[in-house]
């Protein structure tokens, strides 16, 4: 019978019927070699018995006349055939002797005519008994033969049919409960196995492999669900955040547009007005900016496509540098009187001018923007051990060394109110992370309160 696909069995009853099965063989092979064994016992003591009583009937005949004697005796139940040296039966008390063929080439007679004794055995191929056969030359040269007829191995076995089907039934009995039993034994501590814990062990050398993987897998199934969830609570997060950097530039920007309008505000101050509603406009721009960035960051991330900004192509990133600190140079003079140094050679390395030229301009503006007045500010590109690399160090506040780990979150601010007053959206070094993990990079940051930050960004050959 074939099974169907998609169609299951029970491991607990398969086991059960192989051991059912295979007592049932045992038994019946181990009652036919039995009784093998127990004729071939029983027919030896037979031929001894038997030959024995030939020898004695031997003994009575030597000198006489075999013939006369063998018909006043009673052999009770023993066939006595007395054979002439040329095969002639001469006397048997079953049949009329003259009805029987010659005896010249039957084994027994023939091995006494030679060697004086012979012995043989034929199984009937219809009633299942086997003839025995035992002969000794006389000292007339004559051969008497003794035989007798004895039930074989199927006639042994049918003769006791109904005890053997009973032995068969208590056998078939035994081996259910046994096989039971068993079954259980064996199937119970697969059943117990639990793949929801995640420690399972095999209960058998064989479950190994099997058990293992679903250790492994449980383990993966819990990484995932921690990252579903992580990934969750980030959202949800940065919602949170994203609404509140939101709300504050809004507020602002309706509450001085709202006075204009409505001519509350005077007209000297419709000026100052305007001003704080495009800062914090450009405010917004570099917000929206900044989780767009963010967005695809991310989405790079989640699809395992670097293609999301664009093919990579060689780009030098002293030039990059070059033209971020051209840019900022000024503004960070004007500012805080903070200068800004660039050094290093041309470095290139396969990434995204794009993506570069945010996670260089983020960590300069940071430095800046946290830096004291009249401090520096240094960018270094060089390689290093074949690797390009990417230096910025500033002679500013410094971070906590409790902050450090996080200072690469999004919105994580070290001193809230006092960073919202330097501006800044909170996702500058967010980004950089990111754009650092787009192109494999590696960052290191170095940090004493008071005396400056460095950040090193090391790029794959």
């Amino acid at each position: 019978m074939v099974r169907e696909p998609g169609a299951k069995g029970s491991l607990s009853r398969r086991v059960f019927a192989a051991l059912v099965a295979a007592c049932a063989v045992v038994a019946v092979v181990v009652t036919a070699a039995a009784s093998v064994l127990y004729q071939s016992a029983f027919l030896a003591d037979e031929h001894d018995q038997l030959a024995g009583e030939c020898r004695t009937v031997a003994s009575l005949l030597d000198g006489t006349d075999g013939a006369s004697v063998l018909e006043g005796l009673d052999f009770a139940g023993i066939r006595v055939t007395l054979v002439a040296p040329d095969g002639t039966v001469t006397y048997d008390s079953l049949t009329d002797a003259s009805t029987l063929e010659n005896h010249a080439s039957r084994p027994e007679v023939a091995a006494a005519l030679s060697t004086g004794v012979g012995s043989s055995d034929r199984a009937s191929e219809t009633s299942g008994y086997v003839s025995l056969y035992e002969a000794v030359r006389l000292e007339s040269g004559e051969v008497l033969r003794l035989s007798v007829d004895r039930a074989g191995v199927a006639a042994f076995l049918m003769q006791d049919v109904a005890l053997l089907a009973a032995l068969a039934l208590v056998v078939v009995a035994m081996s259910w409960l046994v096989s039971r039993r068993l079954a259980d034994r064996f199937v119970r501590p697969i059943l117990e196995i639990d793949p929801s814990v995640g420690d399972g062990v095999a209960p058998y050398e064989e479950l190994d492999p099997l058990v293992t993987r679903l250790n492994e897998q449980h383990d993966e199934l819990m990484r995932r669900m921690e990252e579903i969830q992580d990934a969750a609570d980030m959202r949800r997060d940065f919602t949170a955040n994203v609404t509140h950097e939101l709300k504050t530039p809004i507020a602002s920007i309706s509450g001085a547009a709202e006075l204009i309008r409505d001519g509350i505000a005077r007209p000297e101050d419709v000026s100052g007005f305007a001003g704080r509603i495009y800062d914090d406009a450009q405010r917004l721009s570099l917000l929206v900016s900044d989780i767009l960035t963010l967005s695809k960051l991310d989405e790079s991330e989640r699809a395992g496509d670097r293609e999301v900004f664009g093919r990579a192509e060689t780009v030098d990133l002293m030039s990059v540098a070059t033209d971020v600190v051209g840019r900022l140079r000024d503004r960070a003079l004007r500012k805080n009187g903070v200068t800004v140094n660039l050094s290093g050679i041309s470095t290139p390395l396969l990434g995204n001018a794009r993506l570069l030229d945010e996670l260089v301009s983020n960590l300069v503006e940071n430095a800046v923007r946290y830096n004291r007045p009249g401090g520096k500010v240094f960018v270094w590109v060089l390689p290093q051990g074949g690797h390009p690399c990417l230096r910025v160090s500033d002679t500013g506040i410094g971070i906590p060394e409790e902050a450090q780990a996080k200072v690469f979150e999004r919105f994580y601010r070290v001193d809230k109110g006092r960073s919202r007053d330097m501006g800044g959206t909170g996702l500058g070094l967010a980004i950089v992370k990111h754009a650092a993990t787009y192109h494999g990079a590696d960052i290191r940051l170095e940090s004493v309160v008071g005396k400056g930050t460095s950040i090193t960004v090391t790029f794959p050959r």
